[in-house]
């Protein structure tokens, strides 16, 4: 019996992921533009996630690295939609309140995870990392510095990428009866969502100059990894260890220039190439949306899902504050 669920499981995911991938594509035909408008980042991830409760993983492998390598790419791919000097203007504009919210969350975050709920130090350290910078990313970074088990690593993940998923349905809904603009949108996004997946999800719901202006912010606050792990390892006291570097940044960086000062002249080029990175990305959420299973959300426990919870409504409030009343 388990045999043939996973073979149904196999079939459906097949099915799935190639129906979405139409759809996606049929946008650029005319007379089936139709069939793309129901392909939005928040349905994908509600499908990725229904799937996942239904059948389970039958391709973990491949769904864990499609996620990743295709968000990647899909980030790289959106630079080329993006002009440099607007970028740094955004960039610039969220800087010093990046600089505050990083340090304040770490803070925040062992208060809460090792004085209030009585989480072991690494695993609270984990969940502070990836709620004050990128996620996953910045948990994979640190981990390996502070010597994490694979039992804090995964509890760690499974909590970030839980409220991931959360804060991509959510941040759009509460945006709008807020009453924000594009520009405050972006930059409540960037600071109080978790991973680059979900932000940049969360922008291309809300609007184009949204999704630039949380993309840029966000990956702006990504550099902090380096600096992150390298107090990390003072604290610790690890010295030697490796940082995991996202050298994707580097590439979106590099597609900011090149569409800025090569495609200039040529702007259906870069148009073309971001608006098939918007495609992929929706396609990411099913990906990320499937990896969510009923075994990952046991293995989170109650205390470290609080500690998550509860750090991220007080970044989320903090942020909204600082960007409604500067």
């Amino acid at each position: 019996m388990k045999t043939n669920n996973i073979g149904h499981g196999a079939t459906a995911y097949i099915i799935l992921v190639s129906v979405l991938a139409f759809c996606l594509m049929a946008d650029y035909v005319p007379r089936l533009h139709f069939l793309s408008a129901w392909v939005t980042p928040p349905v994908v991830l509600f499908l990725g996630l229904a799937f996942a409760m239904f059948f389970g993983q039958p391709f973990p492998v491949f769904n864990k690295k499609a996620s990743k390598k295709l968000l990647q790419y899909s980030v790289v791919g959106l630079g080329f939609g993006m002009n440099l000097h607007a970028s740094l203007a955004s960039g610039t504009q969220g800087m010093a309140f990046t600089i505050v919210s990083v340090v304040g969350t770490m803070l925040v975050g062992m208060l809460i995870g090792v004085l209030l709920l009585r989480i072991p130090s690494t695993a609270s350290y984990l969940i502070s990392s990836g709620t004050a910078i990128c996620g996953g990313s910045a948990i994979a970074a640190v981990g390996p510095v502070v010597k994490a088990k694979e039992s804090e690593m995964s509890v760690a993940l499974a909590t970030v990428f839980i409220l991931n998923a959360l804060g991509l349905f959510l941040f759009p809904l509460l945006g709008r009866w807020l009453g924000l603009d594009q520009q405050q949108f972006g930059t409540w996004a960037a600071i109080a969502i978790h991973d680059t997946s979900s932000v940049v999800g969360a922008g291309a719901a809300y609007g184009e100059e949204a999704l630039q202006v949380a993309t840029t912010i966000k990956l702006t606050r990504a550099l902090w990894i380096i600096p992150l792990a390298l107090v990390t390892s003072f604290i610790f006291k690890t010295r030697g260890k490796g940082i995991a570097i996202p050298w994707f940044i580097l590439w979106f960086i590099v597609a900011i220039v090149l569409n800025t000062y090569v495609l200039d002249a040529m702007p259906a080029v870069g148009n073309a190439i971001s608006s098939l990175a918007r495609k992929c990305l929706t396609l990411t959420m099913f990906f990320i949306g499937a990896s969510l299973s009923a075994s990952t959300l046991k293995a989170v426990g109650l205390r470290p899902l609080l500690m998550g919870i509860l750090l991220w409504i007080i970044v989320s409030v903090a942020s909204l504050a600082y960007i409604l009343f500067r």
